[in-house]
């Protein structure tokens, strides 16, 4: 990026960016002492670890390891490359980011999500013009009218039409001059099998633009006005979209599901338009899948640990298919939600427009947890004499199983054993059958499953501790940390040239890095975040910044000369050794010694010319 953006324009940018406010966007953060905590948006946990510290203007999650500065936050949460976060966090604070800056070739060198993110924004604004224009726009802007949707909403939410032609889409764009490529690329049209040519994926149909939480165009869904098949059909998966990660209306709802910590789920297009219609913001839809893992993460992350899910379906059937299917993947999120299932015959659309949004709060109020549903829907089901109650444990024993949380499985049993009147003990032993069945590999244990989750949530944790606190020595750390909060004390480090004696190679770039940026004026001392090499080197360094260690000059100087003790300690053990192998002359020991010496010596050479940019002399010197 320095290539494309001056370093001083990065410096501005980074200085006026508020990481608190750029990572509340996304994460549900409470203020707790000097730092904000909230649900890390990159792993699953109970409660949270993710930390984000404001003074220092970094993050660090003390569950999985991922930490880094504002940037390296965007680049890893939404995908974005590093010229992208910074254009994101400019065009947030209203800073310009001069493209005379770049070059004829620099500007060629656009990446392909930004390319198909400028080819989504004109395909909308085709799709919107076509609603307003011409004999078959107006059939469209009927039928939205015939379905309660509002001018205003239809405008808001850049609702259009596709024409029913095989080819207007496809020649609008080309007209724009935009590469052919790039238009398959985003799913916006379909190569013909049985002869040359492209013909469009949408056609006669209303187009919902679907966009992701910063309000820019990844894909679309488009609906028949008919009874034609398939009713609603989605872009396909492309650099940008992906239904098992993307939810219609994040973007409206992502204020309001933060303020009430709730969000409704439902799962269509218009569902969702007639419940923000009526008021009820804090709702998403689902895109013709059902609620995934990637969506409870991304939405607990927004509603907090202790928010409230309430997936909104249109029958009973609908609503006992969604209750097992999301018993697993909110127990591997660590949420509960609710199932709220309407009367037959509506869906949370026609529902609001007859009954309107007070009866659908109180029908709200009395919905229930998704196993309490499960069991009053399978005792619905089966009655209670002895067969049904048989048939009850044996449907319900499966979405127990789930449940890895023993204090909240034995809730549910005894509930069960309540309403059904039998013994908790019965119960429990038809659940451990089941629960042996699949720790041998029957069902949901195996990969992908919940024991396999667990595995990979406790490995993260491992990996966390091993990034940052098992990184080279112990006074090698504390060097680095001491110059990330302490910047008064880098004269002195590098006067005494302390890093030339570190072992480790990813600290010691660490604390060159600091060194290399305290030059630039103006720059708060976490900007060293950006020089790092690579995604480990930020794991580190935001490990080692984030805690808050009280540093006073004196301590520093006590720091460097224990650890240059320590290393002069390490060099006469070292030459101790070698000169009791000379005196046993134990050759082979000799040898090793001396090679493991003369190791060392060419690592410092080359470590110090790498510092004064001599190291491909010194390659070439000992080839």
């Amino acid at each position: 990026m320095a290539f494309f953006i001056p370093e001083e324009k990065i410096t501005e940018i980074k200085n006026a960016a508020d990481i608190v406010d750029i990572i509340s966007g996304f994460v549900l953060l409470k203020k707790s002492g000097r730092n904000h905590l909230g649900l890390c948006p990159f792993h699953a946990e109970k409660t949270p670890s993710f930390t984000v510290s404001n003074e220092k203007q970094i993050f660090y999650c003390f569950g999985c390891g991922a930490g880094g500065n504002v940037f390296a936050f965007l680049m890893k949460k939404e995908g974005l490359t590093f010229p992208e976060a910074i254009k994101y966090i400019a065009g947030k604070y209203g800073i310009d980011v001069p493209a005379e800056s770049m070059t004829p070739e620099q500007k060629k060198r656009v990446s392909e999500k930004e390319s198909l993110l400028s080819v989504n924004k004109q395909a909308m604004d085709f799709f919107c013009k076509a609603l307003f224009e011409g004999d078959s726009g107006k059939k469209a802007f009927e039928y939205l009218k015939k379905r309660s949707i509002s001018e205003q909403t239809i405008r808001d939410y850049r609702i259009g039409y596709a024409p029913e032609s095989w080819n207007s889409l496809y020649n609008y764009l080309i007209k724009k001059r935009i590469p052919l490529g790039q238009i398959e690329k985003a799913g916006l049209i379909i190569q013909r099998s049985n002869s040359s040519g492209f013909y469009d994926r949408f056609r006669d149909r209303i187009i919902f633009p679907i966009f992701d939480p910063n309000s820019q165009v990844i894909g679309f869904g488009g609906r028949v006005m008919d009874d034609s098949l398939p009713k609603y059909l989605n872009s396909p998966e492309t650099a940008l979209f992906s239904k098992s990660r993307s939810l219609y209306g994040l973007n409206a709802a992502r204020s309001e599901c933060r303020i009430t910590e709730t969000v409704y789920i439902v799962e269509g297009y218009f569902d969702l338009l007639s419940l923000h219609q009526h008021g009820i913001r804090n709702s998403v839809a689902t895109l013709g899948t059902a609620i995934t893992p990637e969506h409870v993460q991304m939405l607990r992350g927004i509603i907090g640990k202790d928010g409230k899910f309430i997936l909104v379906y249109d029958s009973d059937d609908a609503g006992i298919k969604a209750a097992y299917r999301s018993i697993e993947i909110f127990d591997r999120g660590y949420a509960d939600a609710k199932i709220l299932v309407l009367p037959s015959g509506y869906d949370p659309d026609s529902y609001l427009v007859k009954y309107g949004v007070e009866s659908f709060r109180k029908a709200v109020s009395g919905s229930l947890g998704a196993v309490s549903f499960l069991i009053n829907c399978a005792i619905k089901k089966h009655g209670l004499s002895i067969e049904g109650k048989i048939r009850v444990i044996s449907e319900l024993k499966t979405a127990l199983v789930s449940i890895t949380d023993q204090v909240a499985r034995s809730l549910y049993i005894r509930e069960l054993a309540e309403k059904i009147d039998i013994d908790e003990y019965a119960i429990n032993e038809r659940i451990k059958e089941a629960e042996n069945g699949r720790k041998n590999g029957i069902t949901l244990y195996g990969a992908g499953g919940i024991m396999a989750d667990r595995e990979a949530e406790a490995s993260a944790r491992r990996n966390a501790s091993s990034s940052g606190m098992g990184k080279g020595s112990r006074l090698e750390r504390q060097i680095i940390a001491m110059m990330l909060q302490f910047p008064e004390i880098l004269p002195e480090i590098i006067k005494r040239d302390v890093l030339s004696n570190f072992a480790d190679e990813d600290l010691r770039s660490i604390g060159k890095a600091i060194i290399e940026k305290r030059s630039l004026r103006g720059i708060k001392t976490p900007g060293v975040m950006q020089a790092f090499d690579d995604e480990e080197q930020n794991r580190i360094a935001a490990f080692l910044a984030i805690n808050d260690d009280a540093w006073t000059r004196e301590g520093c100087i006590r720091l460097m000369a224990q650890f240059e003790y320590s290393r002069k300690r390490q060099k006469d053990t070292s030459t101790k050794k070698i000169k009791a192998a000379e005196e046993i002359k134990d050759e082979k020991l000799l040898l090793e010694l001396l090679k493991e010496k003369q190791i060392q010596a060419l690592k410092k050479k080359k470590n110090n010319l790498k510092a004064s940019g001599g190291e491909k002399l010194y390659d070439k010197e000992i080839r």
